[in-house]
């Protein structure tokens, strides 16, 4: 499957060497714009506890929830992000990366092993979490390709599996088909066997089409809510149309789920759009009602299946150096990356 190639992200920055006992980090002590919040430091390097792995980390990925907890907007949110600033002084989840030490109990993972999920704090040199936070990371991977796997991949797995339930033949069009959730998508879906149509800009064109769309609207000159085309599933990463005028381009046993995160005002965000696809939910059979996601070892193992088949292949933007992470989570609030961002560190 052929996928665009990186883009390179040229950065004057020198990220320096730590001391002994220290490593690297993004800090934040503050809520506000990424680059101005946002701090490279060196502090206490992680100690391994039992049932825990110490992974150096090679490379992080960003996604929209680290936008939403380092600005700490939509202010509605701030009790499970922090009232006054963050919980997590390190930000980032999502990471690949070697095992370094495994804590007593852990038997499945070992040093040298080269891994991929989740943490808290992946911004950083090292990282601690459970030993069941990581799988293997894929041989046909490289560190930067595993790293965006995490939220991005997992969320769409769940909304193309457990919420559209897209079998063999089903026609699915995902809206923002281009950025970190939506070229995961597209993949997943033909994974699946559907019939899958793109919806992006005119400069994303191309390289949705290389991952595997069936077909590709440019957003810029047709309008799919006024198409012929009629779909049994539509995931919308978007949410730049009414739910009605979206719904009207559903098979009759169509469903919508919509999933859009950085748009609507600093105090309630997409709270809005959450609550009318709730309300729509309980008396419109097309309309899917939000749904919530975790990461989850199952769903990384499944994801890497389809990564070793060949299946799925991760999109990356980037990379970003360690000290330019302001800039990287800044530019994915802007909605305008292609695939995944990555950082290397």
């Amino acid at each position: 499957m052929a996928v665009m190639p990186a883009t390179k992200v040229e950065s004057k920055q020198i990220d320096p060497a730590p001391s002994a006992g220290l490593m690297k980090s993004i800090v934040q002590d503050i809520y506000g714009e990424p680059e101005a919040v946002l701090e490279l430091q060196e502090i206490a390097k992680p100690v391994v506890k039992d049932g825990e792995v110490l992974v150096r980390v090679h490379a992080a990925s960003v996604h929209v929830g680290d936008w939403m907890m380092v600005t700490g907007v939509p202010y509605i949110a701030r009790p499970a992000y922090g009232l006054r600033k963050p919980k997590n002084r390190v930000p980032g989840t999502d990471m690949a990366g070697t095992i370094e030490a495994v804590g007593n109990g852990v038997t499945e993972l070992q040093p040298g092993d080269q891994v991929f999920g989740w943490c808290v704090g992946a911004f950083a040199a090292y990282v601690c979490a459970s030993a069941d936070h990581f799988v293997a990371k894929p041989a046909n991977l490289m560190f930067e390709q595993a790293a965006a796997v995490g939220v991005s991949a997992s969320t769409a797995l769940q909304l193309l599996r457990d919420q559209g339930k897209v079998q063999p033949g089903h026609k699915v069009l995902i809206n923002g088909a281009s950025g970190g959730l939506g070229t995961f998508a597209v993949q997943i879906a033909k994974a699946f066997g559907a019939e899958v149509t793109g919806v992006c800009s005119a400069r994303n064109v191309n390289m949705v089409r290389s991952i595997g769309a069936d077909h590709v609207i440019d957003y810029t000159r047709e309008d799919f809510t006024q198409g012929k085309e009629r779909y049994d599933f539509i995931l919308d990463n978007v949410g730049n149309h009414s739910l009605s005028a979206t719904r009207r381009v559903l098979t009759p046993t169509g469903r919508l789920q919509v999933n859009n995160g950085t748009s609507g005002g600093r105090w309630f965000g997409t709270i809005g759009t959450v609550m009318k696809t709730a309300a729509a939910s309980r008396f419109v059979h097309q309309q899917l009602g939000p749904s919530i996601k975790f990461q989850n070892r199952k769903d990384l193992v499944a994801l890497k299946g389809l990564i070793e088949a060949r299946k799925v292949t991760p999109v990356i933007d980037g990379p970003y150096p360690l000290s330019g992470t302001g800039e990287a989570i800044g530019y994915v609030g802007k909605g305008h990356a292609r695939g995944t961002v990555v950082i290397t560190i």
